[in-house]
């Protein structure tokens, strides 16, 4: 995780907070490589028991010899791998915060909020929750960061920091046909529902989760099940 301050005109510093592009790579490839190499192994181990799924792939591997077999192996998990960490770090959240201004990048696209606009940052799982004083929720996005680097630097800037979603209590599970929702919500909470399904379809659920936001619904998920509160509080 990389950590650098950018001179800001007329504003003090800005801190970017960044998980190492270079170790989650490398991480994926060795991953990728390891499982490789012990795939002749388990194809070979597959072939020996009295009833095998898959035998016709196996006995396919199996018959390259060694060490083509192996180095070949090797290469093709390694290659998997550098994909998989090429895109691990598209998908992975940057944080710049300054004084006046916070910012959080995924994928290419980065939502910026003001300071005012924030009453306090929390975590909930494995993401990071942005809030405003209303309690509407401003951002929700995934984090690999340092949990505690993560807070200290936001105090560092003066952002007041929670080590929970302080709505957290709050939130219902969705079942359909939920009493209370606003009008139209739980049609978009059953396209997300089946969104959740398929890894595919991340982005719809992303952009589902806006439509209810705008509907003053926030949305929060555990193992694809889906809890709701009010986006905004008396």
């Amino acid at each position: 995780m990389g950590k650098k301050r950018v001179p800001q005109a007329g504003a003090g510093k800005d801190t970017e907070l960044a998980e190492s592009a270079w170790v989650i790579v490398l991480f994926c490839v060795t991953c990728g490589a390891g499982i490789g190499a012990v795939l002749p192994f388990l194809a070979r181990l597959l072939l020996k028991l009295p009833w095998a799924p898959l035998e016709g792939p196996a006995e396919l591997l199996t018959s390259v010899p060694e060490p083509a077999l192996t180095l070949g192996t090797v290469a093709v998990g390694a290659l998997g791998g550098l994909l998989l960490g090429l895109f691990a770090v598209h998908e992975s959240l940057s944080v710049r915060v300054s004084d006046t201004h916070l910012a959080l990048t995924v994928r290419d696209s980065t939502q910026e909020f003001t300071r005012e606009e924030i009453a306090v940052l929390c975590r909930d799982g494995k993401q990071l929750v942005v809030l405003a004083p209303d309690g509407m929720e401003l951002a929700r996005e995934h984090s690999g960061l340092p949990w505690q680097r993560l807070a200290d630097t936001l105090a560092e800037h003066g952002y007041r920091w929670a080590e929970e979603d302080p709505y957290r209590a709050e939130f219902r599970r969705w079942v359909p046909g939920t009493p209370g929702l606003p009008e139209g919500a739980d049609a978009l909470l059953r396209a997300r529902a089946k969104a959740l399904k398929s890894d595919d379809d991340a982005k719809d659920a992303r952009e589902l989760r806006r439509e209810l936001l705008r509907l003053g619904v926030v949305v929060r998920d555990e193992e694809k099940r889906q809890y709701w509160r009010p986006a905004r509080q008396n």
